[in-house]
C-alpha cells in the first residue's frame, strides 16, 4: 500500500474533528443510469469518446421498462459541440414521467438560458468542474473558458442543489488544474464534492495513457479534506479498477473521505480498524 504520509494523516485528523465515525458505502442499485442521446456524442472527448454512454439505458427504453424498486434516475447523455447535454427538449417528458423518482441531471456545460428550465425538473445537478483551459481545449475539444464553468455553477447553485465533480488526472493522467478547481470552489462555496479518477479507456484517444500517480491522488484528496474541513467529500464510481483501486480506496479512507461508491473489501477492513461504522446507501452518491 502507498505510504500513509503526514499529508494523509492530517486529512484523517480533520475528518475526526468534524464528522461522526461513519463511512457511507454506496451500492447504487436503486438508481437507473439513463442517456437521453443513446450512445451518440458530438463532442467525443479524448478520455471518453462516448464509451460510457453505451453502459446507460436509452431514454426511450427507460420510459417503457418497469422501474421495479428504482428510486432515482441519473440522467445524462452525449454533448453537442459546445459541451451541452441537450436536456432542454427532453425536460417535458422527464417531468411527465417523474412520479416519485428523484432526478440527478448531468448537464455538461449548460447554456445559461436553459438553466432555469433544467432546475425546475432536477432534484440535483452534477456538474463536471474544470479549472484549466488547456484541458478544456485539448481534452473536451471545446473553445470555452474556466469562467464559463464558474458562471454555470453559480447560476445552477442559486436555484438547485449542484454537486461539482472533479476528475483527477483528466489531462491524460496528469494533474492539471485540480488544485485551482478547489481554490475556486473554496471562494464560491460548495455543499458537497465528488472526486472521480481518470480511467484509460479502450478505443479512446487516451487509451494508452496511465491513471494519475496513486500517491499524487491520495495527497490531493487529503489536501481537499484539509481545505474543506466540514464539506462531505465523496469518491465516485468512475475510477480505475484492479490493484490501483484496491490501494486507492484504502488511501481515500485514511485521507478522510466520507463516502465511497462500491468500496473494496480492503478499504472496508481499514475503515473498521480506524473505528468507522458503515452506512449503506442504494442510490447515486449525490443523493
Amino acid at each position: 500500500m502507498g505510504e500513509i504520509n503526514q499529508q494523509i494523516l492530517a486529512g484523517w485528523r480533520i475528518r475526526e474533528q468534524n464528522f461522526a465515525a461513519v463511512l457511507d458505502c454506496v451500492y447504487p442499485a436503486k438508481t437507473k443510469s439513463v442517456s437521453i442521446t443513446g450512445d451518440w456524442c458530438g463532442l467525443q472527448c479524448k478520455h471518453c469518446g462516448g464509451h460510457y454512454l453505451k453502459q446507460m439505458v436509452p431514454l426511450n427504453k427507460a420510459l417503457t421498462e418497469p422501474d421495479n424498486n428504482c428510486r432515482s434516475w441519473l440522467v445524462s447523455g452525449g454533448c453537442d459541440a459546445r459541451g451541452r447535454v441537450p436536456l432542454k427538449k427532453y425536460l417535458p417528458v422527464l417531468k411527465n414521467n417523474k412520479g416519485n423518482k428523484k432526478y440527478n441531471l448531468h448537464v455538461g456545460l449548460p447554456d445559461i438560458n436553459d438553466i432555469e428550465d433544467i432546475c425546475e425538473v432536477a432534484d440535483c445537478v452534477s456538474l463536471d468542474f474544470v479549472a484549466d483551459e488547456t484541458t478544456i481545449r485539448q481534452v473536451y475539444n471545446m473553445d470555452t473558458t474556466v469562467d464559463d464553468y464558474l458562471q454555470a455553477y453559480q447560476l445552477l447553485r442559486s436555484r438547485v442543489q449542484v454537486i461539482p465533480h472533479i476528475c483527477i488526472g483528466l489531462y491524460g493522467g496528469q494533474l492539471r488544474g485540480e488544485e485551482k478547481a478547489l481554490q475556486l470552489l473554496e471562494k464560491i462555496g460548495v455543499e458537497k464534492l465528488v472526486f472521480i479518477i481518470f480511467i484509460p479507456t479502450r478505443n479512446t484517444a487516451f487509451a494508452k495513457c496511465v491513471p494519475p500517480p496513486l500517491m499524487e491522488v491520495a495527497d490531493f484528496l487529503a489536501s481537499a479534506r484539509q481545505q474543506f474541513p466540514s464539506v462531505p467529500l465523496h469518491l465516485g464510481c468512475m475510477r480505475p479498477g484492479g490493484k490501483y483501486r484496491q490501494l486507492l480506496d484504502v488511501l481515500a479512507v485514511h485521507a478522510g473521505l466520507n463516502l465511497i461508491v462500491q468500496p473494496t473489501t480492503n478499504a472496508l477492513s481499514q475503515a473498521k480498524d480506524l473505528g468507522l461504522v458503515f452506512r449503506q446507501k442504494e442510490e447515486c452518491c449525490v443523493f
